[in-house]
């Protein structure tokens, strides 16, 4: 059996660690922010939560994106191609903003409908409404920061994304209070104000990233339409399953949503918590996600299918360790962690049974994103695209609606736990099974061309 050379971990953690701490920055103010608007009352708790599933969506086209720009740089630069490389960066940074901008001025049109079909009532609508615009102006923001995340990942810089993604979680921290309570004589802006504060904390972000990109070489001025031409396929060959792949969560949220809906208000609110709560805790398989597919696509560049098993290896004994220690121990101070994040009474209960039911179960979840993400950099985005599809579709939803019929929240929660670790367990078979005959059929070819 092959051990993990010390070096692959060392570097793996190098690697890995600013990105992990910059997502826990970035998630965590995100809980914080639905911790400051649950003190406003539950009914804008539930209004912030019927907006979960757009500004996943928004986060799903632009992860989406980021994917195709780490896999074709990464693979570039494996390749020796610098100024190709150059000029994708050019590209992909102007196409990804102009098509993100275009997605929020269709979903600020076509608002009350959509909230409505999510399950938003009359009383809602007005606080989403309210909440709606300045949140779409931060996602736009904070996709086009992402994009230039995903540049500096391509080039093997980790540290800067993370040290930016904690300079604007704090901004957003210091922020959040005073535009959401006020200071002084001054009320503030109550719901609205968290997505100000966001707002601001990105551009900020987005300022300090601007600044460091002008003292690279990473993007190019000129042959950009030549490259354009050349290159559209190949980036929508990536992008497009990728994209169908990270929208696939938010049309999953919009019906989990709606079946959750149907159990109260309460409800609602409690899911919303929830689903920050799972985004912080799987913060190191998303810095995972970020950090491996870059190292993945070069090894493939350059043929070296073993390198790929080693670092599978080791990312998943790493995801699997990590959720199921940390599930078990938020399991145990459930009750505590809900009081922490919600006012309202029964808010707090519902959301501590979530937590034990939810929780553990992110380990066999991690699996299955962190073979998703990998699968986009090794030239398998079809296969990312069915897995993502049969997690959500086969696995996950008729296993929540079932647990809602059967059981309310308690059942949602085991229902959901399920339908994870099957997730879980057909990612893993789907990996083996690919990385088996690819690796070999190339390592074959390989041998014989020597």
């Amino acid at each position: 059996m092959n051990r993990t050379h010390p070096s692959l971990q060392r570097q793996l953690w190098q690697q890995t660690w600013p990105m992990a701490l910059g997502v826990l920055s970035l998630l965590g103010f995100q809980l914080v922010d639905s911790a400051f608007i649950a003190r406003l009352g539950t009914a804008p708790l539930a209004a912030q939560s019927f907006t979960f599933p757009m500004a996943f969506l928004i986060i799903g086209v632009q992860v989406g994106i980021g994917i195709a720009i780490a896999a074709l740089i990464s693979r570039a630069l494996g390749a020796g191609e610098e100024a190709r490389a150059r000029r994708l960066g050019s590209l992909v940074l102007l196409g990804g903003s102009l098509l993100i901008a275009a997605l929020c001025i269709v979903l600020w049109w076509w608002q009350t409908p959509i909230f409505r079909q999510l399950g938003a009532d009359d009383a809602i609508l007005p606080l989403i409404r309210r909440y709606w615009g300045p949140q779409l102006l931060a996602s736009w923001v904070g996709a086009v920061l992402y994009f230039c995340y995903s540049l500096f990942r391509a080039h093997g810089d980790t540290r800067l994304p993370g040290k930016l993604m904690v300079l604007t979680s704090l901004i957003n921290l210091a922020l959040d209070p005073l535009l959401i309570f006020g200071i002084g004589d001054w009320a503030g802006l109550g719901l609205p104000g968290a997505a100000w504060a966001t707002t601001l904390a990105f551009a900020i972000g987005l300022g300090g990233a601007a600044w460091r990109l002008r003292q690279t070489d990473w993007m190019a001025t000129q042959g950009l339409v030549e490259e354009a031409l050349t290159s559209t396929r190949p980036f929508m060959g990536i992008a497009a399953p990728a994209m169908v792949s990270q929208l696939m969560p938010p049309l999953a949220a919009m019906l989990a949503t709606a079946i959750i809906a149907d159990l109260g208000e309460t409800a609602v609110a409690a899911w919303g918590l929830a689903s920050r709560l799972e985004t912080v805790s799987l913060m190191v398989v998303l810095a995972l996600t970020m950090s491996l597919p870059p190292w993945l696509g070069r090894c493939y560049g350059g043929g070296d299918w073993r390198q790929v098993r080693r670092l599978m290896a080791l990312a998943m004994k790493v995801v699997v360790v990590w959720q199921l220690g940390l599930g078990l121990v938020l399991a145990l101070l459930a009750p505590w962690v809900a009081s922490l994040l919600a006012g309202n009474p029964d808010v707090r209960i519902e959301l501590a049974i979530l937590i034990r039911g939810l929780l553990p179960s992110y380990a066999l979840l991690g699996v299955c994103m962190l073979v998703v993400s990998a699968s986009n950099a090794l030239g398998w985005p079809l296969r990312a695209m069915i897995m993502s599809c049969v997690r959500l579709f086969v696995c996950y939803l008729p296993c929540l609606w079932l647990g809602a019929q059967l059981g309310g929240v308690p059942g949602i929660a085991i229902g959901a736990a399920v339908g994870n670790g099957l997730a879980g367990a057909v990612a893993w078979g789907l990996y083996r099974r690919s990385i088996g005959s690819s690796g070999k059929a190339d390592e074959t070819a390989a041998y014989c061309n020597k």
